[in-house]
């Protein structure tokens, strides 16, 4: 996934950061280690798969897939397109991310991450 602000690097402002580093103390709080993005990509998707039981590697992989489709709906590039009979969600493509460098691509999905928690009232009020 490739993502990039038109104007050069993407770059998290003051108020995003603060609410990125937010997420990232709920998240240790609650689980009792930092996660990185790959685990917050994870617990994205098993909250939108809804089902809390052991996954195998392959399944893994396939909500952190779930979960950037969901986030990069946000911003159009991905449409919700059904849940199979065994309930995963599925989404399709509508429009390629344009290309970005890592660490573009690293705060675009941050940004998009606060959004997902802020949209799904998962941070503390405190």
């Amino acid at each position: 996934m490739n993502l990039q602000n038109d104007s050069g690097p993407f770059i998290l402002d003051d108020a995003t950061k603060a609410k990125w580093y937010r997420v990232v103390f709920e998240l240790k709080k609650q689980f009792g280690k930092k996660p990185d993005m790959n685990g917050i990509l994870f617990l994205i998707g098993v909250r939108e798969l809804g089902q809390t039981r052991e996954f195998a590697k392959h399944e893994k992989m396939d909500l952190m897939h779930i979960a950037t489709c969901k986030l990069l709906s946000y911003e159009g590039y991905y449409a919700f397109e059904k849940t199979d009979t065994d309930g995963w969600p599925h989404y399709r493509m509508l429009q390629r991310p344009p290309f970005a460098d890592l660490l573009s691509q690293e705060n675009k999905l941050r940004k998009l991450v606060v959004t997902y928690f802020e949209e799904n009232n998962l941070l503390d009020s405190n």
